[in-house]
């Protein structure tokens, strides 16, 4: 067995679980019901089956070329999925749209209870 036959076989296993993880956040977003388990399935699975497909494409191409197109994929995954999460998080807090009675905490409550601290409304109590 040769080194390509394994790099070759390393690369498919890659591609099978990042598609799976992929698949995953895909279904966890059609499944789940409030914003935060959503968020969640958008992120964390999407970001590293999208890493390990991009590193199983460098491997089955073994080329400085398909490296330089895959870091900066890699980066802007990195970069914008967990900004991404934030700011819908955020937009959803604002807009009462989480499932509040399952917060264990709520970080954001000091800031809505004074008016015009970020510019949001206050919060009514339940």
């Amino acid at each position: 067995m040769t080194i390509e036959a394994v790099l070759d076989a390393v690369a498919l296993v890659l591609v099978l679980v990042g598609a799976v993880l992929c698949l995953t956040a895909t279904i966890g977003l059609l499944r789940w019901r409030d914003v935060p388990t959503r968020l969640h399935a958008a992120t964390k699975p999407q970001v590293l089956g999208v890493l390990l497909i991009v590193i199983a494409v460098e491997l089955a191409l073994r080329s400085w070329e398909a490296l330089a197109f895959g870091i900066p994929i890699v980066l802007i995954q990195f970069a914008t999925a967990p900004l991404a999460a934030h700011m819908v998080g955020r937009a959803a807090y604002r807009n009462r749209t989480t499932d509040e009675a399952n917060l264990y905490v709520d970080e954001l409550q000091h800031r809505t209870e004074q008016p015009g601290a970020t510019g949001a409304e206050t919060r009514p109590e339940n």
